[in-house]
C-alpha cells in the first residue's frame, strides 16, 4: 500500500515545487521540534530545518522509495543537527583556548555560543531533555516524537541498534529520575 506521500513525492521528484511544498507542510512542525529538542536553540533549530529542507528539495529526485520520504528527510536533518552540535563543541573549545590565551581580550565576546539554559519558559520535560547526552537526546526524540523503533533509529542515525536501545534506556532512566526529583 502506498503512503499519502507517494504521489506527492513522485511529483516533487519530477520538479513539482508545489508538491514538495505540500510534503514540507505535512512534516515541518515535527522537523522543527525534533531539531529544537536536540539543539536547544530556536534559531539554530530553524536553520537546521531550513538547510535540511533545501537539501531534500535538491535531492528528492534521487529518492528511490517514495514511501520513505519522512525517514529520509529526518536522516538529512539528523546530519545537520550533528554538524551543528559539532560546531558547538568546536566553538566552546576555541572559546576556552581564547580565554586561557589572553587576559583582557574582548574578541571572544564576538563568538556567540548557545548556552545550555532552557529556552522553553519552564516546560519541565524539555528542560530535563537538555541534560541528556547528544546521542541519548537524538535517540529519545526520534522515539518519542516520531515513534521510531530502535532498528529504524539505527537506520536513520547510523548508530548500532543495540547502542540505540542503550541510549534510549539510559535517557529514559535519567528523565524518570529527574522528573521524580522535581
Amino acid at each position: 500500500m502506498k503512503s499519502a506521500f507517494s504521489d506527492l513525492v513522485k511529483k516533487a521528484s519530477h520538479g513539482d515545487s508545489a508538491a514538495f511544498a505540500e510534503l514540507y507542510s505535512a512534516v515541518y512542525k515535527e522537523l522543527y521540534y525534533y531539531a529544537l529538542c536536540n539543539l536547544n536553540s530556536p534559531d539554530d533549530a530553524a536553520d537546521a530545518v531550513s538547510d535540511a529542507v533545501l537539501d531534500a528539495f535538491v535531492g528528492i529526485k534521487n529518492l528511490k522509495n517514495e514511501d520513505a520520504f519522512k525517514g529520509w528527510i529526518i536522516r538529512i536533518l539528523t546530519a545537520k543537527i550533528k554538524r551543528k552540535q559539532a560546531e558547538y563543541i568546536s566553538d566552546r573549545e576555541n572559546l576556552s583556548y581564547l580565554d586561557s590565551a589572553s587576559d583582557d581580550n574582548d574578541d571572544d565576546r564576538l563568538r556567540e555560543i548557545p548556552d545550555r539554559e532552557s529556552k522553553y519558559g519552564g516546560i519541565e520535560l524539555l528542560e530535563h531533555i537538555e541534560s541528556l547526552s547528544e546521542n541519548e537526546k537524538i535517540c529519545f526524540s526520534l522515539n518519542a516524537i516520531y515513534g521510531y523503533t530502535s532498528d529504524e533509529i539505527a537506520g536513520i542515525t547510523g548508530i548500532n541498534a543495540a547502542t540505540v536501545r542503550t541510549h534510549l534506556a539510559r535517557g529514559k532512566t535519567k528523565l524518570r529520575r529527574l522528573l521524580e526529583e522535581s
